[in-house]
């Protein structure tokens, strides 16, 4: 029967048997072990499913990823170290050494400093355009060897709404996926697979996890995506695989299990960014609670964006949720019950005071984290972004003033008495 995504948080990903543990059991080995090295065999060859080796696949990570595929709307998933791991993955899995990369200019500014500075080193060209482009604009970027899109539903920190339809319509338009970080709205508020997004990432770090134990990324394929019909510009999907006895992807797991199959016994098998089985079960802690703790960050996100609005020292407010506010049509449309518990604004009389306003907080933490139980802050043109030169930093929707906060799950009441006398301390 069809579930709806509260089930699938607590009971999605996995259905124990009789005598069977309730709970996802933690498979902490390295190696697994067979009858024959024929069965084996079978295994590197991709001839058969099974495990050999947790830095490829691992139970209670493929638990966990089917769960959060479930989620999404998606066909196959995986599991990451990071949300870092997870960009660079859903990204290299397409593109190589030559290719061309058009991605929105607001994204978390790791990722702006992966895809422009190390991926470059790599020979992956990246252009950044502003997510409010018209899909003229957007459409003049196109290359004959662009091979993605990639935005964020919701920007860190900048809040800007992406407007996953027309970015879709474009990237579909010239035969090319669009990849969604969907971190900050989570598939409880926005499912980017159901407005035409290809590939979904994450960093389930933030909010999926939500408790700051454990860091870990995700890529979910939507499954939808052909690759055999624009084969010439993906090779690595649709030509055989040396290294697998010419194997082709797309030949042998179809449009649904192509992406990941790849991503897996490729990518991860090369560089290794595995998520641990402990870490896996943590996440999937998190997943069980939070189509509930979804609605209260959304909650206490709107109260104190409400409050910081009529505070004197206060400059600006930016949260999708407020009446208003600049996203707002394209936030009630993607996400009709709430994005999320962040907001960004700026102190008056700038950099200066952002930062002694930040020194007077006694219950919101100053930590570089963030979609936490505990509400955190944090200024990031100083910390996050301060790779980035002012050009860059405006271009991300970032100015010197912004100040980050992340509003957990505590009393909203408590949360805005402590930004209130920290904003009075700065008049």
């Amino acid at each position: 029967m069809d579930k709806h995504i509260d089930t699938i948080c607590v009971q999605g990903g996995y259905t124990p048997g009789n005598g069977e543990p309730r709970q996802i059991p933690i498979i902490q080995s390295t190696t697994f072990k067979y009858d024959t090295s024929e069965d084996m065999g079978k295994l590197f060859d991709l001839e058969a499913s099974g495990y050999f080796y947790t830095r490829l696949q691992n139970p209670t990570n493929d638990y966990v990823a089917k769960k959060l595929a479930e989620l999404e709307g998606g066909k196959a998933g995986m599991l990451t170290s990071s949300g870092q791991a997870a960009n660079f993955f859903a990204v290299f899995n397409i593109a190589k050494c030559g290719d061309h990369i058009l991605s929105s200019a607001n994204i978390y500014g790791g990722t702006f400093n992966l895809f422009s500075v190390t991926m470059k080193k790599m020979g992956i060209d990246f252009t950044f355009i502003s997510p409010d482009s018209t899909e003229d604009e957007i459409q003049r970027e196109i290359r004959p060897n662009t091979k993605a899109i990639f935005g964020e539903t919701v920007a860190n920190p900048s809040l800007a709404v992406l407007d996953i339809e027309l970015f879709a319509r474009v990237a579909h338009k010239n035969g090319i996926p669009l990849i969604i970080d969907n971190t900050f709205t989570t598939p409880v508020n926005c499912r980017p697979i159901e407005w035409g997004a290809d590939i979904v990432t994450h960093s389930t770090t933030k909010y999926i996890d939500g408790h700051g134990v454990s860091v870990g990324g995700a890529i979910i394929d939507a499954g939808n995506f052909d690759w055999m019909a624009h084969r010439d510009k993906f090779p690595g999907l649709t030509t055989p695989d040396d290294s697998y006895h010419g194997i082709t992807y797309a030949e042998k797991f179809g449009k649904e299990g192509a992406f990941i199959t790849k991503a897996t016994a490729q990518l991860m098998r090369d560089f290794g960014a595995i998520q641990s089985p402990q870490h896996a079960f943590y996440i999937n802690m998190g997943l069980e609670s939070l189509h509930v703790r979804m609605a209260r960050h959304t909650e206490n996100g709107r109260a104190v964006a409400e409050f910081l609005s009529s505070h004197p020292q206060v400059e600006w407010v930016t949260y999708p949720d407020l009446d208003g506010d600049k996203y707002n049509a394209l936030a009630k449309k993607y996400c009709p019950n709430g994005t999320c518990g962040v907001i960004s604004f700026g102190v008056k009389g700038g950099r200066k005071n952002a930062e002694a306003f930040m020194k007077q907080l006694k219950l919101i933490a100053i930590e570089t984290h963030v979609a936490d139980a505990r509400s955190c802050c944090l200024h990031p043109a100083s910390a996050t972004h301060r790779q980035m030169t002012d050009e860059e930093l405006i271009s991300a929707g970032i100015t010197a003033d912004l100040v980050r906060i992340s509003c957990g799950l505590e009393s909203s009441a408590d949360l805005i008495a402590d930004l209130k006398q920290a904003l009075d301390s700065v008049k």
